[in-house]
């Protein structure tokens, strides 16, 4: 049946809201699979979706729907119940938005998930530093999936882990997070010949709609990640960054065509895979392949990514030549821990 397929993906959602750091998604989302399965309005913004991908996230989506409109400053009562943390006069402030809002948020429901997490530069932040030291050279950075941009930024933001340190320590954005295993004892420094990045769906981070979008599929319950997104956009506003509106596949293949001399390039991506099609994600892995191969000591290739592995995302680091990948780090989706392996 449609409702128990949508209310299946809620309820998926709702276990991960809660393993990652969420009780009020978990619970909000646990009320909403069972309004969908009673015939209650949050099935009106979900219908025509009972088949969609697992990790398309649904439930995420429908969040972040209905969060731009809390944000926007069209529903104060939810707004309200957010700030107080009570969740059954939430979850009734929930279904009222969503029934008085059906049509508009089914449109809504339809846009993908835009975290960029910062974050997650957290753990990506020793990838970059070992192609850093193992090339000697300058970093080109290339990102997939950049959404704003705002992890192509990540050499502008401080992090502090325990006595680890990295980073310019008056940014706006201070990055703390938890280290587990032996951090690095070389600290070399990075120099950043350019950034570029693509997505699907870009966002334009200067922009009142831009932040609102950013914002919106933050979880409200997660105050620091808000502080976090609010200073990275103060960083973005200072330094501009391209992020070009095209599909993986096709943008890798042009951006590797040819090896950018006496620059390392950095390929990169953190939870970006899932969202691509099964086509969409062998063609890109083929012009990695292909790109490495090509790859010289003075032009090299690395290929950094932070994908989903159960509890924690994987961070792996490929560099080109040689082709020898490694497994760098598991890492808490949002940033924290990170565990170096």
């Amino acid at each position: 049946m449609t409702e128990t397929a949508i209310a299946g993906q809620l309820r998926w959602q709702a276990e991960m809201c809660g393993k990652i750091g969420s009780p009020l998604y978990a619970d909000l989302l646990e009320r909403a699979a069972e309004d969908v399965e009673t015939g209650g309005p949050v099935a009106t913004p979900l219908r025509g979706h009972e088949d969609d991908p697992q990790l398309s996230v649904l439930g995420l989506r429908l969040m972040g729907a209905v969060n731009r409109l809390v944000l926007a400053g069209r529903e104060p009562a939810l707004a309200d119940a957010y700030a107080n943390g009570d969740t059954a006069h939430a979850w009734e402030a929930l279904r009222d938005v969503v029934s008085r809002n059906g049509v508009e948020l089914h449109e809504l429901v339809d846009l993908p998930v835009q975290t960029n997490e910062v974050g997650r530069c957290n753990a990506l932040l020793f990838g970059f530093m070992a192609a850093a030291d193992e090339t000697g050279l300058p970093l080109r950075l290339l990102e997939v999936g950049a959404s704003a941009g705002l992890n192509l930024r990540w050499d502008r933001y401080s992090y502090k882990a325990g006595d680890f340190s990295w980073g310019p320590g008056g940014s706006s954005v201070q990055l703390e997070f938890e280290l587990e295993g032996e951090s690095p004892s070389i600290q070399p420094t990075v120099e950043i010949a350019a950034r570029h990045g693509c997505d699907a769906a870009p966002i334009d981070p200067t922009t009142e709609e831009g932040r609102l979008t950013l914002l919106a599929y933050i979880w409200p319950d997660q105050a620091d990640r808000i502080a976090r997104m609010q200073a990275a956009l103060k960083v973005a506003s200072e330094l501009p960054v391209e992020v070009d509106r095209e599909p993986a596949a096709a943008w890798t293949k042009r951006m590797l065509s040819e090896p950018a001399q006496r620059q390392a390039t950095v390929l990169y991506h953190s939870i970006v895979m899932q969202y691509l099609s099964d086509e969409e994600r062998d063609a890109f892995h083929i012009n990695v392949q292909a790109a490495g191969e090509r790859a010289t000591k003075q032009a090299p290739l690395a290929w950094l990514r932070m994908e989903p592995g159960g509890e924690r995302a994987d961070v792996h680091l490929t560099i080109w030549p040689g082709g020898e990948t490694r497994h760098l780090a598991r890492v808490g989706y949002h940033g924290s821990p990170v565990e170096l392996l």
